[in-house]
């Protein structure tokens, strides 16, 4: 497992600064909103959401997910850098088991099954199976997935930020009792 300053390094150099995205051209014209301190603030309410957030843009969203997920992190008031580090989930790696693992969930919502006469038989029945019982397998699977991972990582992130509000505070009462 990698060192905690090997992975803020790591996200250090993928997320982009608050400094970078003030000063980008295409986003001037919202950058006074993008800028605003309660999106960017590490909080126990703003990171869950930004996690959550991160995790639907993730899965959901096949391309351009950092700056879907810093533009619905704007009504949303949530942690932009939370959100943005949390779409890395997927990557080149983690898509296709994710993909097979939503199809699956979804042929099974949805009852659809595979028989051996769609590959056999002609493009346009493979089409036809694709669009009208592939497809729509698929996007349940990601769908309800997305929903899953989002939840689990509101309540997972807000449960970890507690349990280090509480450590910390901890340590803070024992530096106090032995007076150092």
């Amino acid at each position: 497992m990698a060192a905690p300053g090997r992975l803020r390094r790591l996200a250090d150099k993928a997320i982009p600064s608050r400094e970078s995205i003030a000063t980008n051209r295409w986003l001037k014209p919202v950058a006074g909103r993008v800028m605003h301190a309660s999106l960017w603030r590490f909080t126990r309410r703003s990171v869950p959401r930004g996690v959550a957030l991160g995790m639907l843009t993730g899965i959901l969203v096949p391309m351009g997910q950092i700056p879907a997920s810093a533009i619905l992190a704007l009504p949303l008031r949530a942690n932009i850098p939370a959100a943005a580090a949390t779409t890395f989930l997927t990557n080149p790696f983690t898509t296709p088991p994710l993909w097979i693992a939503a199809y699956g969930l979804g042929s099974w919502m949805l009852g659809v099954h595979v028989g051996r006469d769609v590959f056999e038989g002609d493009a346009a029945a493979w089409l036809g199976w694709l669009v009208h019982h592939g497809g729509p397998a698929l996007l349940t699977g990601l769908v309800t997935l997305a929903v899953a991972f989002a939840v689990l990582g509101y309540v997972g992130s807000g449960l970890l930020w507690r349990w280090w509000i509480v450590r910390k505070r901890k340590r803070r009462l024992q530096h106090r009792g032995t007076g150092v």
